[in-house]
């Protein structure tokens, strides 16, 4: 089941918001683990350390005269230690606010915690360590990380409160696009988000609304296509069927021209089906091609020799007219020629009797330029933009009836394409059409 839109912005927000306090609280906890490991670490490890300084002492000098340079030079001996003699007397007093007692015996109280000073086996003095220092070291890091820890954990619910605020910004956009996908994926190709946020959220959006357009036209492009398929095949096999049905109920003879008319309606279909195969191929790009350098002058007087006949016929004007430059480019001259040969054919059956077809070809700064021209009705401009479509055709006049499949200028614009080349039709002032064809050398 799918999310709503508001579900989806709830869970990122949360997701967000519980990983930032995470962050938060583990910086807390460590810095809390360090503050307190370095303010308690000396306090902790220092009789240990000064045992082992005081025991390499006695044993260096066989007594304990000279032992305050240990408690100079070592920063590990607390503030409040005391050594003394194996008789207890006091050889050293580290403890403040109180008066020397050195030379006296010392009273061992309840709290101290003391060190044996043993050198070679045998008992050479104490070691006193009052045992609340180590309190006194742990209640100093508390006072220091206490008043910390609530500074830290107020500005860690400010942030919080404005990281949540910030997060929104992207939260939301975010959310639509995660949203929209889901029901892009679900068929609503027709879905689209709006351009919110920072620069870089906004050009996700713009780029997804992009491609679910391009999914939108591919899928409507994809079921006409199915549908003029369909309505392309209808007539022809309808019309055999007719003619066969006809024949087998003894209506027609069975060599008669209604055989001829299923035959031609044959053509037609197997005409129809090899160009949709090879719009298929070079839509996908599955088409080779036998690149050369070819002459774009010989190639366009074969077109123009191949039509001249049905050009003769109708009374129409077929020439080429204008040529300059260098006209020789990179390209597969069968493909090329197919491509002209479409445009001059499809210009010689909508001229009117008596029109003119005329061809330019001239170099330009980035390649070639081939165009072909006729003084025809031209093309209503609202239907300029769809006529490399399939099956298009215009003003419904393109039709069975005059040969076409609507899939020439199609094929067309997908050869030059594929070539690296472009194709565009315009209507010319004088009236006609011009369809320019631009070559890469």
């Amino acid at each position: 089941m799918q999310s709503s839109v508001s579900e989806i912005r709830r869970r990122l927000l949360f997701l967000l918001l519980r990983a930032f306090v995470i962050v938060l609280f583990l910086l807390f906890l460590i810095f809390v683990v360090t503050v307190s490991y370095f303010v308690t670490s000396s306090s902790a490890v220092s009789p240990f350390n000064a045992v082992g300084a005081l025991d390499e002492y006695y044993l260096a000098e066989g007594s304990w005269e000279g032992v305050e340079s240990v408690f100079a030079s070592t920063d590990d001996l607390a503030v409040g230690t005391i050594l003394l003699d194996k008789e207890g007397r006091i050889l050293l007093d580290q403890r403040p606010d109180t008066a020397s007692g050195v030379g006296s015996s010392y009273v061992f109280q309840q709290d101290d915690v003391v060190f044996n000073l043993i050198v070679q086996g045998e008992l050479v003095g104490y070691l006193v360590t009052p045992r609340d220092s180590i309190a006194r070291r742990f209640g100093f890091a508390r006072a220091i990380v206490f008043p910390i820890g609530i500074v830290s954990f107020i500005l860690a619910l400010f942030l919080v409160v404005v990281a949540a605020l910030l997060m929104r910004r992207f939260v939301n956009p975010l959310a639509d696009v995660i949203f929209a996908a889901r029901e892009v994926s679900s068929g609503k190709l027709n879905t689209r988000i709006p351009m919110e946020g920072p620069q870089d959220l906004q050009s996700l959006s713009e780029s997804f609304n992009e491609m679910a357009s391009s999914l939108e036209r591919s899928d409507r492009e994809r079921r006409d296509m199915l549908a003029d398929i369909a309505h392309e095949l209808r007539t022809p096999l309808s019309v055999i069927r007719g003619r066969l049905e006809g024949i087998v109920d003894g209506i027609y003879s069975e060599n008669g021209p209604q055989v001829s008319m299923a035959l031609e309606q044959t053509y037609l279909m197997q005409r129809l089906v090899d160009d949709l195969r090879l719009l298929t191929l070079v839509e996908t790009r599955q088409l080779a091609f036998d690149k050369r350098d070819v002459d774009i002058v010989r190639v366009i007087n074969s077109v123009i020799d191949m039509f001249s006949a049905e050009a003769q016929e109708k009374n129409i004007s077929l020439s080429f007219s204008e040529k300059s430059g260098n006209l020789n480019a990179v390209l597969d001259p069968q493909r090329f020629e197919q491509v002209l040969s479409n445009l001059v054919g499809n210009a010689i059956r909508y001229v009117p009797e008596g029109g003119k077809v005329w061809i330019t070809a001239n170099e330009t700064k980035d390649g070639i330029q081939v165009a072909v021209n006729d003084n025809g009705k031209g093309i209503p401009a609202e239907d300029l933009p769809y006529i490399f479509d399939r099956f298009w055709r215009k003003e419904k006049s393109r039709s069975r009836a005059t040969g076409g499949t609507g899939l020439g200028l199609a094929i067309a614009k997908q050869l030059i394409e594929a070539q690296g080349g472009t194709i565009e039709a315009w209507n010319v002032p004088e009236g006609g059409l011009q369809v320019v064809v631009e070559l890469k050398k």
